[in-house]
């Protein structure tokens, strides 16, 4: 049975012409390009149409995509026949222990994974992260404040390790509109443990 999340976003792709445009990389990940390594295996969390993806792909990544709409899946891999696409609710999906060179993780925020992502990167491995913060309620008041960074949230979870670029604050979205975003670009340490931290509910 389709989830109500899969229908919504299936919907969208398929009939949002806003969406069908997503196809390009991340401003913030080529912004931080430089911290990419030249090969490995990359995990693209809530990978949408696979412009992220497709991105590393041509960076000589391997890239694991997973997306809970098929139709984003089924666009993806025709993109990019590389790609290793897997249509999955990230609620159900596991993260086997340090499997991952790099992890992005863009607009999506299921703080369990925040813990997951600790265990499945190799030490000296990626994080790149974006997504809103509780500050777009001002704009945006129905928005549900679980799918909401707190202030400081995105760098707690991930304070044992090398935090080479972060930042909070406005900025303008891909659409022209005014959004609050937490940015992350973090490697795991050797010695780095898993971090308990609280989160906002």
């Amino acid at each position: 049975m389709t989830s109500p999340d899969a229908k919504r976003w299936n919907e969208r792709y398929l009939e949002d012409k806003r969406f069908t445009t997503f196809t390009q990389p991340r401003p913030f990940l080529l912004d931080n390009a430089r911290f990419l390594p030249e090969g490995g295996l990359a995990l693209d969390v809530a990978m949408g149409l696979g412009g992220n993806a497709g991105f590393l792909l041509e960076r000589g990544l391997r890239v694991l995509g997973v997306d809970i709409s098929w139709v984003a899946v089924q666009r993806a891999k025709e993109q990019y026949p590389d790609l290793m696409a897997v249509n999955a609710d990230l609620n159900d999906f596991y993260l086997p222990d340090q499997t991952f060179d790099v992890i992005l993780n863009f607009y999506y925020l299921q703080r369990d994974l925040l813990i997951a992502y600790q265990r499945a990167l190799r030490p000296g491995g990626m994080l790149i992260m974006e997504t809103l913060t509780l500050d777009i309620l001002h704009i945006h008041p129905g928005t549900d404040p679980k799918y909401l960074l707190a202030p400081g949230e995105l760098r707690q979870a991930f304070a044992e390790w090398e935090i080479l670029v972060y930042r909070e604050g406005w900025e303008e979205s891909r659409a022209g509109q005014p959004q609050a975003v937490a940015s992350l670009v973090a490697r795991k340490r050797e010695s780095a443990s898993v971090v308990k931290f609280k989160t906002a509910r």
